[in-house]
């Protein structure tokens, strides 16, 4: 019996053995799946970050040039230049156009440089699109100083405000689609540049400005859907051949010279980058 119970005993030491090195080799297993996602979403994290500050370098450059434009375009339109105010007036403007969702991220900029005439009580009304109907409806500056020296006041407030900003990679995938969505429903209508009919140039700014968000996160999309990273480079390229026959060197023709059914193409056109554009956040978040 004692021969028995010791073996019976050695039995069950045999068995809680093999049961602990189990549980510790399901626990060692758990660990390193634990350790192997906490490094994944580090690196995942390091990436967003690089995106994120890639992308604020980029509104800085941009901002930095809107305040060296903007005050050449108000020192044309205070001297009364009207011609050299004309020739400066939607170049100027691409530089605001490519950041728009970071101005509209930062209070009440957007409205105080972009809006135009009935988005805002006439008595609130300032900005480009003032200047904008002073040049080409009034064809006259007169009087306008102070609304030209209250838009370069913005502008710079505006390049004190982008500084530090703060951005997240949904404000980016957001921005970019918005972008877009708003050159598809507005841009496209004539409405944005309805004195000027500088339309084209918004257009392009706004697109450049989506490309540049994309460009920032494509790394990270690349590794998790490269198909979907191939598909956007696609449509971007069909974009910029559909701009193409627009432009003159810098420049672009007026919007009141493309055909409607041109302009419902350049839509079309649009609306196809930014459905796999949109899909951007969930597959990075994913």
């Amino acid at each position: 019996m004692l021969a028995a119970c010791g073996q019976a005993g050695t039995a069950e030491k045999t068995d809680t053995a093999a049961g602990q090195s189990q549980s510790d080799a399901v626990a060692g297993t758990s660990q390193a799946g634990e350790t192997t996602q906490t490094s994944q979403s580090a690196a995942s994290n390091e990436a967003d970050q690089a995106a994120i500050e890639q992308y604020h370098k980029f509104v800085i450059s941009q901002t930095d040039q809107f305040v060296k434009e903007t005050d050449a375009f108000v020192k044309a339109v205070k001297a009364g230049d009207l011609e050299t105010a004309k020739k400066l007036y939607a170049p100027t403007r691409m530089y605001f156009e490519r950041i728009e969702p970071i101005a509209e991220s930062l209070g009440d900029f957007d409205p105080w440089i972009d809006a135009r005439e009935g988005d805002v009580p006439d008595s609130e009304w300032r900005g480009f699109h003032r200047l904008e109907k002073a040049l080409w409806v009034d064809k006259s500056t007169k009087g306008m100083g102070k609304v030209a020296d209250q838009l370069l006041q913005d502008v710079k407030q505006l390049r004190v405000k982008v500084e530090h900003v703060e951005i997240d990679t949904q404000m980016l995938v957001t921005g970019a689609v918005e972008l877009l969505n708003e050159v598809s429903s507005s841009k496209v209508t004539g409405e944005e540049e309805r004195y000027s009919h500088t339309d084209l140039y918004d257009f392009a700014a706004n697109v450049e400005g989506a490309k540049e968000i994309y460009l920032v996160l494509k790394p990270t999309l690349e590794k998790k859907d490269a198909a979907l990273a191939k598909e956007i480079d696609t449509r971007f390229a069909e974009l910029d051949q559909s701009l193409a026959p627009y432009r003159k060197g810098t420049d672009f023709v007026l919007y009141t010279e493309l055909k409607p059914e041109e302009t419902k193409k350049l839509s079309q056109t649009i609306d196809a980058l930014a459905e796999p554009l949109s899909k951007i956040g969930t597959v990075l978040e994913g």
